[in-house]
């Protein structure tokens, strides 16, 4: 793994709970896969935390930035992130990656809450393939501001590109119109039509990927086809 110090170039409030911190690389190649993710903290600090890419290979090369994503409601001090400061980053790290064309034919994405930062990775690097599966994003938050990166999937929606659905766990007030309440089977009875021959992403709180496992399984889609990362709450 190489350890590098960049200029974090920008942040940006994404939700009410979550912030985009953009990395410029300054010339740096940086390769890495979809999915994959970084150690970072500020330079010549202690300790380093591990973050999902929240942005596609061909995108951090085109535009000389690597963004990650960042809850900031989990202990995290962001006091020190301002334009031009050092970061360290160390990576790439982790084997939660699409790489390419999966082998099937359809790739079902889902989410809750920041655990869209390594999908929304796949999932712009699916999109760019010369020929792409069919895409659909189950994404789970809390309310209905707290969809991280909502308007781009919803452009790739209008465009035809995606399949998107999306709930809230909590209640919302009457402005929201969407599904509401816990991602279950119903949901997934809907989105999941070819569960033979479908590659499912799974990234979020242990209970929604724990649950989701057994979902995907009681639904037909083999072992083999489904693929998680997780973390603690």
């Amino acid at each position: 793994m190489s350890l590098l110090t960049l200029p974090l170039a920008d942040l940006t409030p994404v939700t009410p709970r979550s912030r985009l911190l953009a990395l410029n690389l300054n010339g740096h190649g940086f390769a890495f896969l979809a999915g994959q993710a970084v150690m970072m903290g500020p330079h010549g600090a202690g300790e380093r935390r591990p973050y999902s890419i929240a942005s596609a290979p061909f995108l951090a090369a085109n535009t000389g930035r690597l963004e990650l994503l960042i809850a900031t409601d989990a202990g995290t001090d962001l006091s020190w992130a301002k334009p031009g400061a050092l970061v360290d980053i160390e990576g790439p790290i982790g084997t939660f990656t699409y790489e390419g064309a999966p082998p099937q034919p359809h790739v079902l994405f889902i989410a809750g809450g920041v655990g869209i930062a390594p999908l929304r990775s796949m999932l712009q690097e699916a999109l760019h393939a010369p020929h792409s599966p069919t895409v659909t994003l189950l994404y789970s938050a809390r309310r209905s501001d707290e969809f991280a990166f909502i308007e781009e999937f919803q452009a790739y929606a209008r465009a035809g590109r995606i399949a998107l659905h999306q709930t809230v766990t909590r209640h919302d007030g009457d402005d929201w119109q969407g599904r509401r309440g816990r991602v279950g089977r119903g949901e997934f009875e809907a989105v999941l039509q070819h569960p033979t021959s479908t590659t499912c992403f799974v990234c979020g709180p242990n209970a929604l990927v724990s649950e989701t496992v057994e979902t995907l399984k009681a639904l037909g889609v083999p072992d083999s086809l489904v693929r998680i990362e997780q973390w603690g709450q």
